[in-house]
This record gives structure tokens, C-alpha cells and sequence, in this order.
């Protein structure tokens, strides 16, 4: 358990001690439906601002980090946004407006990410804070009611999304509260030799090369290669991708990071991209098959891609 999970845990016994109250969070979390937390939530949060006053408004805006607005130029972000979703659309990704908002859970039920990294919201909901996860309930809504087919064509979508993260990184310059980014997913079925998983990761990574090469002066990127669990044979697979990016584009940088890792979000593959702006080298972005499609929908059949660049970074450095 982590610093700040102790941390968090020490806080929940202190509260519990001061209300008599050692059983509320089973009580509220397993004795009460969705609904009922709902409305029961909704309740203390309304009296709770009726009691405030506007001077405790604008010292809340001072105090939280969360509501601040962005240093980034944001005609320069959106001419970016608007850029990079024209060339993706041009490669067959479609471009999809999604909500601020996600079901609660859409990242920590589906991926090893801690809910407490992340701002639960009202009404079963979460602000969005990895954009994929959303894409991936999309897709596999639709595949599961018939309106989305990924065979034998892919489906490809892409978005630019502001994120917001709750955890705190005070020592590393960068990092925000909220933050956008591009995102793409590209999902299918096993084909069998890895089929899928060669075209979806080259095609995610020449779009990357294509938008750099555009928008940033010619600027190069180079891949670097992890390999990571969830394969049945997860170094065989990033050799075979190696050696297909390698036949499609031999003058490309592919390097291999060999460091194990205990990186459990990627599932056989994560890659990261690497590009220098300006004379500064940005690790701008990274990518990775999922299973999230598969648990979603309940079929070992399904795979998927994604990637996502970050955006703030490359327009304030």
C-alpha cells in the first residue's frame, strides 16, 4: 500500500472515531443501492452549499488546484487539436466527441488504476481522467448491441480530451492537474500470427510520425519497445512487431528497453515515443494492447490498441 493510501486510511479511522461511527463506509458502499447513495449525496452536497458564503467561493477558486485555468496559449491547443484529428481522419481514424464525464470506475474496474487518483463525481459518475477507457466503453457498447462491427474491418477512433488526475507528483516538473491530450483506439479481433496487433501498433505509429513530421518542423520520432505481461509469449510478439515496423519503415528508430518493469496496465506490449522539439527530447507520449474489450464484453477474441500523446507539454516547452 502506498504512502498515500496509509495516509488515506489513518484520515478514514479519525473520521469514523469522531462520528461513532465505525461501520458508514460498508453501510454506504454495500447496504445502499447506486440510487440511494445518489440521492442521499445529492442532499448533503446541497445543504452543504447552501450554507456557503461567496467569499468561501473565491477562496475554495484560490486554494484548489484543480479549477485553475491552463498556462497553455489555447489558440495554439485548439489549432493543435484541430490539426492532428484532420490527419488522423484522413488514415481512417474517426474522430468522436466524448464527454467530460465517464460511468464511476470506467479506469480502476477495467485497468489497475487506484479510484483515488481520480475525481468520483455524482450520479454514477467520474471526471474523465484516461480518455481510452471511455473510448473502449464506447466501442464495446456498440459491439455488443450490434451497431459497431471490428471484422473484418478495424474500428479506429481518435479524440483530443482534457484530462483531469487527482494525484499530486510535487517533485516533478510538468505534471498537471488537468491536462490535454490525443488519444486513438483501434479494436478488432485475433486473426491468428498476430495479425492485428502488426497493423494496429504500425498504424498508430506512422500516424504519430506523420503528425510530428507535420507539426512540428519535421521533427523525427524513435520508438522504444517494452515488453510486458498478458501474452502468452510477450517478447515473441514485440519481435515480430519489431522486425513488420522495421520492414514498413527501415530508417525509423526502434530501440528495445530490455529493464524489467511490473507495469501491469499494458498487456504484452507498451511503446514510447520519443521526439526532439526545439533541441528538447519530449517522451511524449506511449501505447499498449488492453484487455478491456475483453472483459467488457466477456470474449478472448477481442484486442485492442491504444495510444495517446500529451499536448500542454509540446506548446509550453
Amino acid at each position: 500500500m502506498s504512502t498515500q493510501n496509509k495516509s488515506d486510511r489513518g484520515e478514514l479511522k479519525r473520521i469514523f472515531r469522531e462520528l461513532g461511527q465505525e461501520e458508514l463506509v460498508e453501510v454506504l458502499s454495500e447496504r445502499m443501492s447506486g440510487s440511494d447513495l445518489s440521492t442521499l449525496l445529492l442532499e448533503v452536497f446541497r445543504q452543504r452549499t447552501a450554507m456557503r458564503q461567496p467569499s468561501e467561493l473565491l477562496r475554495s477558486y484560490k486554494e484548489n488546484r484543480f479549477v485553475k485555468p491552463a498556462v497553455v496559449d489555447p489558440l495554439a491547443l485548439k489549432q493543435l487539436e484541430l490539426d492532428l484529428l484532420r490527419i488522423a481522419q484522413q488514415q481512417a481514424y474517426e474522430p468522436v466527441q466524448l464527454s467530460p464525464v465517464a460511468p464511476l470506475g470506467s479506469c480502476s474496474i477495467v485497468a489497475p488504476a487506484d479510484q483515488n487518483k481520480i475525481i468520483s463525481a455524482l450520479r454514477g459518475t467520474e471526471v474523465v481522467a484516461d480518455v481510452t477507457n471511455l473510448l473502449a466503453l464506447y466501442i464495446a457498447d456498440g459491439l455488443k448491441s450490434g451497431e459497431l462491427s471490428n471484422a473484418p474491418e478495424l474500428l479506429r477512433y481518435c479524440t483530443t480530451h482534457r484530462h483531469v488526475r487527482a494525484q499530486k507528483f510535487p517533485d516533478a516538473p510538468g505534471m498537471l492537474p488537468h491536462f490535454g491530450l490525443y488519444a486513438m483506439v483501434t479494436s478488432g479481433k485475433d486473426r491468428g500470427s498476430y495479425t492485428f496487433e502488426k497493423q494496429a501498433v504500425w498504424e498508430h505509429i506512422a500516424l504519430f510520425r506523420e503528425m510530428f513530421r507535420a507539426q512540428f518542423g519535421g521533427a523525427e520520432i524513435e520508438v522504444i519497445m517494452n515488453a510486458r505481461p498478458g501474452y502468452t509469449d510477450p517478447e515473441g510478439l514485440n519481435s515480430r512487431l519489431i522486425q513488420h515496423i522495421r520492414e514498413q519503415a527501415p530508417e525509423l528508430a526502434v530501440t528495445v528497453n530490455s529493464e524489467p518493469s511490473d507495469n501491469a496496465y499494458y498487456k504484452g506490449l507498451q511503446f514510447t515515443i520519443k521526439t526532439i522539439i526545439n533541441g528538447k527530447v519530449h517522451y511524449i507520449g506511449d501505447g499498449g494492447f488492453v484487455d478491456w474489450t475483453q472483459q467488457l464484453i466477456g470474449s478472448k477474441k477481442e484486442r485492442m490498441l491504444i495510444s495517446a500523446i500529451g499536448l500542454d507539454r509540446l506548446l509550453l516547452d
